[in-house]
This record gives C-alpha cells, sequence and structure tokens, in this order.
C-alpha cells in the first residue's frame, strides 16, 4: 500500500504524520496519479466556517436588493424561511428611506414578487439572468442615486446572488450578504457562496457576511 501525502508532497511507503483523513490510499499508484478533484471529492475537508460581522449602513449610500424573489421559484423550505428575515430588513430599510431595488428572472412579472415584500410603485425592477448587471440599467440606477454600499438578498444564492455579488463587486461597490437573506434549494449552495464571496480575488476585498440582526443603521 502506498499513500500520497499532501504535506510532503509525494508518495510514501505508510503514513508517517497521522493524518489518515487526508491522505489518499491506493494500491497502484499510476491509478491514483490520474485523478481528478471528483475523484478526490470526498476526501477534501471543508473549510472552516467563516465570521459573521455587525455592519451599520449609511442609508443615504446604501441600496437593498431583493434578487428573483418569484413565488415560482421560492417555493422550497429554505427559501420560504428567507421571506421573514428579508421582510424584517426591508422594513428598517424603508424606515432609513434607503433605496430598494428589485430584480425579476427572464420569465418573471412583478406580480410574481413574493407579496410580503412585495414593490411599491417607486421601486426600480430589473430582469435579466442570473447577473442582474448585465444589459440592465442596475448600475446606472445605483449611481444615479449615489449608492457605494449594496446589501443583497435574494434566490438563488448559487445564482442571482453570487453573480449580482461578484459583478457589484467588479463595479467597485462594497458588498453585505445577510446570509440569513439568500437561499438555496440545496443549503450547500449557500455554503460555497458564503465560502467564495470572502475567498475570490474578485469579491475576498469588498464582501462583509453578516445576518439581519447584525445590520445597525
Amino acid at each position: 500500500m502506498r499513500y500520497y501525502c499532501p504535506k510532503c508532497d509525494e508518495w510514501c511507503e505508510y503514513d508517517s504524520h497521522n493524518y489518515s483523513d487526508y491522505w489518499f490510499q491506493s494500491d497502484n499508484q499510476a491509478g491514483v496519479e490520474d485523478q481528478t478533484i471528483i475523484d478526490e471529492w470526498e476526501t477534501i475537508p471543508t473549510p472552516p466556517p467563516p465570521e459573521l460581522k455587525p455592519v451599520v449602513i449609511t442609508p443615504k449610500t446604501s441600496a437593498l436588493l431583493i434578487l428573483d424573489m418569484e413565488t415560482s421559484i421560492c417555493n422550497n423550505p429554505r427559501c420560504l424561511a428567507s421571506i421573514s428575515k428579508i421582510n424584517d430588513l426591508l422594513t428598517i430599510v424603508r424606515r432609513e428611506g434607503m433605496l430598494v431595488v428589485y430584480s425579476l428572472t427572464h420569465t418573471g412579472y412583478p406580480a410574481d414578487i413574493i407579496r410580503q415584500i412585495a414593490p411599491t410603485p417607486d421601486d426600480p425592477i430589473v430582469r435579466s439572468n442570473v447577473d442582474k448587471f448585465y444589459k440592465t440599467n442596475l448600475n446606472k440606477i445605483l449611481q444615479e442615486n449615489g449608492v457605494k454600499t449594496v446589501i443583497i438578498t435574494g434566490y438563488a444564492a448559487n445564482g442571482a446572488v453570487l453573480h449580482t455579488a461578484t459583478s457589484a463587486s467588479f463595479r467597485g461597490y462594497n458588498v453585505i450578504i445577510p446570509v440569513d437573506g439568500m437561499s438555496a434549494r440545496d443549503p450547500f449552495a449557500e455554503q460555497y457562496t458564503a465560502w467564495h464571496m470572502l475567498n475570490s480575488p474578485g469579491t475576498r476585498n469588498r464582501a462583509t457576511l453578516t445576518k439581519v440582526s447584525l445590520i445597525d443603521f
């Protein structure tokens, strides 16, 4: 039996570091050397959970984005559970007079947005694919209102939230993501989105993870 040690970056005849969870074992070295990340999937350790941080929002230079919260797709337990959190945040944001922007999928209509967090007639609505800056006037809306920071909520975490947040970071906006205000059908998608925002070179310097109760104005 031969072992591959990631610490030594070499094959060994025995496990000298007792890292059994991290070593890959094989009677056939050539076979293991041909492995891909898919073969190694279950041997990769999960990163530690990120820290959720308190944030203080300046209403005049901030906007709340509520993405793709449509009845036709927000129909699973995780998305439904996020509605009350988004509503709590929306109530405070409206009291503070902050800009609120909604998004729809290509096939969505304003009437499809979840009733508890529905837009007012004055709220801008954009329609696009997962990146809500793509072929929309979202950036223009934010710039015209002097927005520097966006709070991003909605569905799905690994769709509209991830890609719009990344696109906002590329454009120089500070991105706040309350993790209890985003959701996906698969919990791993939420987990990956949280990890990506704090570790991707394109987002890590502008993204902050928090939760609704940690946001102050």
